[in-house]
């Protein structure tokens, strides 16, 4: 029972009624609950995935396999905090001590342009091509600056910015190969598929 704006609400998950004086309302539970539950899958898909493939998920030559994951906000934006939650879980890992501040914050920036580009509908494969873009786009020069500092340990123009280059093509390659070798064909099948439909229901 709920009071607001002087008038009783009464929760029932049964059935929507009005009786005099009384709103009876119908609320799902289960709603957010499920979508909450949903996007601890994520995380934790995206952590053990990272930490599994460890050998190839730190350092400047990586193909973190997880990214892969970041299509998830292109159809379900409560995936995006998973991705955020497990990016900080296997970034304690990491052989770069801020990467468990900064790896997030860019996996962060980078799944949510691609849950605003899914906001305006599916499209056709050069829409889910150009959300596959942003992570590698945005790790490519955020990731790719923190392992140029760590190998220059400053930001002397010269240095750094040959380190930063090359950590960042190579970086970027990397997000490359994983998005578009499988972030994008995951895109293309996903919605055909059966778990797309009971996904959705979240």
């Amino acid at each position: 029972m709920i009071y607001t704006d002087n008038r009783i609400v009464v929760v029932s998950l049964r059935k929507n009624q009005i009786l005099s004086g009384v709103t009876v309302i119908r609320y799902k539970y289960n709603i957010s609950t499920r979508r909450i539950a949903f996007a601890g899958v994520v995380a934790a898909l995206y952590a053990t995935l990272t930490i599994t493939l460890s050998f190839i998920g730190y350092g400047p030559i990586q193909f973190r396999v997880a990214e892969a994951l970041c299509i998830l906000p292109f159809y379900f934006p409560i995936t995006t905090w998973g991705l955020f939650i497990g990016c900080i879980i296997a970034n304690v890992f990491s052989p770069y001590p801020l990467d468990i501040f900064v790896g997030p914050v860019a996996s962060l920036i980078a799944v949510l342009i691609t849950m605003q580009i899914g906001k305006s509908g599916p499209g056709g494969v050069w829409k889910k091509a150009l959300a596959c873009l942003p992570p590698v786009v945005v790790n490519a020069v955020i990731i790719g600056a923190l392992i140029a500092y760590y190998m220059t340990e400053s930001f002397e123009a010269g240095a750094f910015t040959a380190a930063f280059i090359l950590n960042g093509l190579q970086v970027g390659l990397g997000q490359a190969v994983v998005m578009f070798a499988l972030g994008l064909p995951a895109m293309i099948y996903l919605p055909k598929s059966r778990v797309y439909t009971k996904l959705s229901e979240y």
